[in-house]
Order: C-alpha cells, then sequence, then structure tokens
C-alpha cells in the first residue's frame, strides 16, 4: 500500500456505460454531488433563524409602539425619528397660518392699529419657521404671540404639551436603541468547538467561553439546550425538541464570575441526552447543542444574553481545549489566539452508558466469581441448594408447655458429615485462590 492507513480514503466510481449513466435519475446525481446541507436553530452570531409567517393579529405590534420601534433597524428608525418632527412641525405651522388667515392678520400687514395674532407672520413659511421655534422652544424673538388672539394662545399650550411628548417618546427610543446591550455580546466569545472527552474518569462535554472586555458581566449564568426532532411514544412527531442539558445547576457551576476564559463542562450520566451516543452514533445524529450566556453589563446594568450554537460536526470526540492562561510576573494574561484550539486525547469511542456497564462488570462481587468457579468444577446448583436449606433448617421443640413455664429452646447445631467438610474445605480452598 501507498498510502499511509491514517490518510483520506479515496473512492472511485465505478465506469457506466453511456447508455447506463443517462438513466441514471438527475435528482440522484445532483445529491451524491452535494454534501448534506445542516439547518442551524441558532446561528453562530446568535440570532435565531426562525421567520414568522402568517401573522394575521398585526395589530399587535401597533399597541406596544415603542418596543416595535426599537426592534426596527437603524435606516427605517432614523426615517421615522425625521418624519415624526417634520410632520408636527408642519401641522403647527398649517395651523397658525390658518389662525391668521382666518383673523385677516394677512389683509392688514400694514395696518399699523391692527394687532395681529403673531406679529411678523406673513406667509406659511413664516408660520412654519414660528411652529419649530415654538416646540423647540428656541425663541429668537422676532415672531411673538399676542395677547389679543384666545385661540393662539390655547394653539401655543397644545403644541408645547404635545412637543413635550414627542421629544420625550422619540429620544428615548433613540436612546434605547443606541444603549441596548446587543453590541455587548459581541465581545461575549465561544469556541468554534465543543469537544467530549474524559474529565475525572467521566465523559464530558465541554465547550469554551469569555470575554473579551476588561468591564465584566455581573451575575453571569450559563445555560445549554439540546435541539432534536422525536417522535412520541403515541407517534406524535415533535419537531425542534428541547432538550435541557444540565451543566451545573446543581451544583452552581452554572453561575459564573467571567473574568478569564471558563471551560463549561457538562457530566454526560444517566440523565443526559447524551447518555445512549458514541462516536460512530454521534455523526448520524442531526442534532444541535444551544447554548445561552446571560447577565448585567456592569456599566449600565442593562441585561444582556449571548447565544451559540454546535451541530454535529462541529461537537470533537476525543479532544480537549489547549489552555490560554498562563502566569507573568505578577498578573495572569490570557492569550486570545489558542481559544479555539483543540488538541486529540485519548478518550473511549463508547457511549457513556456502554462505558458505566463496563465498570460494572469490572467491580463484580466474590459471590458471582465464587458460584461461577463452583460451577465449573461440576457441582450440581440445584443439589447445593437444597443441602443449604437442611443444613440451616431449625427443628421444633419436643414439648411445648405452658406459655409461663416454656422455655426457649436453642436450635442444635447442624450435623455435619465427611462429606460436606470436604465440600467446605474446597470452597475455603477456592476462596484463598480468588483472594490471592
Amino acid at each position: 500500500m501507498d498510502r499511509d492507513v491514517e490518510s483520506t480514503a479515496i473512492f472511485r466510481t465505478a465506469k457506466l456505460s453511456k447508455l447506463f449513466r443517462d438513466d441514471l435519475p438527475k435528482q440522484l446525481t445532483e445529491v451524491e454531488r452535494k454534501p448534506r446541507k445542516v439547518q442551524r436553530y441558532v446561528r453562530k452570531d446568535g440570532k435565531c433563524n426562525v421567520h414568522h409567517g402568517n401573522v394575521r393579529e398585526t395589530y399587535r405590534y401597533l399597541t406596544d409602539i415603542f418596543t416595535t420601534l426599537v426592534d426596527l433597524k437603524w435606516r427605517f428608525n432614523l426615517f421615522i425619528f425625521v418624519l415624526v418632527y417634520t410632520i408636527t412641525w408642519l401641522f403647527f405651522g398649517l395651523a397658525w397660518w390658518l389662525i391668521a388667515y382666518v383673523r385677516g392678520d394677512f389683509d392688514h400687514m400694514s395696518d399699523d392699529k391692527w394687532t395681529p395674532c403673531v406679529n411678523n407672520l406673513n406667509g406659511f413659511v413664516s408660520a412654519f419657521l414660528f411652529s419649530i421655534e415654538t416646540e423647540t422652544t428656541i425663541g429668537y424673538g422676532y415672531r411673538v404671540i399676542t395677547d389679543k388672539c384666545p385661540e393662539g394662545i390655547l394653539l401655543l399650550l397644545i403644541q408645547s404639551v404635545l412637543g413635550s411628548i414627542v421629544n420625550a417618546f422619540m429620544v428615548g427610543c433613540m436612546f434605547v436603541k443606541i444603549s441596548q446591550p446587543k453590541k455587548r455580546a459581541e465581545t461575549l466569545v465561544f469556541s468554534t468547538n465543543a469537544v467530549i472527552s474524559m474529565r475525572d474518569g467521566r465523559l464530558c462535554l465541554m465547550f469554551r467561553v469569555g470575554d473579551l472586555r476588561n468591564s465584566h458581566i455581573v451575575e453571569a449564568s450559563i445555560r445549554a439546550k439540546m435541539i432534536k426532532s422525536k417522535q412520541t411514544k403515541e407517534g406524535e412527531f415533535i419537531p425542534l425538541n428541547q432538550t435541557d442539558i444540565n451543566v451545573g445547576y446543581d451544583t452552581g457551576d452554572d453561575r459564573l464570575f467571567l473574568v478569564s476564559p471558563l471551560i463549561i463542562c457538562h457530566e454526560i450520566n444517566h440523565k443526559s441526552p447524551f447518555w445512549e451516543i458514541s462516536q460512530a452514533h454521534l455523526g448520524k445524529e442531526d442534532i444541535e447543542v444551544v447554548v445561552i450566556l446571560e447577565g448585567m453589563v456592569e456599566a449600565t446594568g442593562m441585561t444582556c444574553q449571548a447565544r451559540s450554537s454546535y451541530v454535529t460536526s462541529e461537537i470533537k470526540w476525543g479532544h480537549r481545549f489547549t489552555p490560554v492562561l498562563t502566569l507573568e510576573d505578577g498578573f495572569y494574561e490570557v492569550d486570545y489566539n489558542s481559544f479555539h484550539d483543540v488538541y486529540e486525547t485519548n478518550t473511549p469511542s463508547c457511549s457513556a452508558r456502554e462505558l458505566y456497564d463496563m465498570h460494572n462488570r469490572a467491580r463484580l462481587p466474590l459471590t458471582w466469581s465464587l458460584a461461577s468457579r463452583l460451577s465449573q468444577q461440576g457441582l450440581p446448583e440445584k443439589k447445593k441448594k437444597e443441602e443449604l436449606k437442611e443444613e440451616t433448617k431449625v427443628p421444633a421443640p419436643a414439648a411445648a408447655g405452658p406459655p409461663d413455664v416454656q422455655e426457649e429452646v436453642a436450635p442444635r447445631p447442624p450435623v455435619v458429615t465427611e462429606e460436606q467438610s470436604e465440600r467446605n474445605g474446597d470452597i475455603a480452598n477456592i476462596e484463598s485462590e480468588s483472594k490471592v
């Protein structure tokens, strides 16, 4: 053989006749050529790969208009921000122009004895500028409202109150949009791959998390779920069923002090969804592990959440993470160049259940091995059980007196025959041999 055993195998397609190649279905050939595409539930950047369609109750978005505006993209948010202010300025500018037009202020512009509603208001443009000055409280002093116009005073009060509400709503929306903790989640990193290897004699699923900023995440906690479709015993199909993966909830290890990168460990036991999954079985499974890291941002006090996921091809069996923390002169240094690096380690390819069964078989009691040795020497087991029953049998008392006079009769020791003594000696010899 010219190639090494560990090298990648090369598969050659058998040559077929032209007639047979033409008869092959096109869909079959396309499936063979294209690799299997993995459909993610949560992408690596934390965004959920779910689209909501056929939503009939769209009015619910308008009932929570503030959250709807915050969730919009920046280009739509800025467009709505400019549009709302422009519409309010135009609306109240038109209202000031109508008041001046109804009162006849435009007809008495050259009359010095006429008192207009707003001084120096000579058209719609000037009314629009006066509306901007009123709502933004600029107050240039050239256009002012007079005390001879009660309708103008009422409109001034309405525009001042409504302008304050618009300012509070739109500025608050922009502030929440800017200070959203989504950008803080960009500096929370997850390892590219998850690994399965032995830790403290037990098979464990592990992945690594880290924080790139010096400001820490307060009350950080980690959760993990396995996404896998299942079918119940009654035949019901549940797509994308979520199963919780314990990453230290019982012991409190899910509460993190995220100063340096940490390796999150999930022990694969009988409660784990990976209990019966082996290395060969893992490649055939269509599963996805979703991890969620959340906590409060130290600078703002807002809750932050970062998400990531690992599909089957990203779970490396028999690997461990490369250490990234080193002790320097008076401080610890983290090398993020090795954050995603893994290396191979000796790990059994069987499942955790099979590994547990092998450990139990290796710790069988002495009585089991002794009985097997006796059966191998040809002693019939049925006869042996009958002899044991006869030996332990206690004879009844000869005569039973009255209750106040009756004495306890001690059981007589069993009579040991020569054949039984020889067998007891054989059993003692076998026990001594097994102990040695």
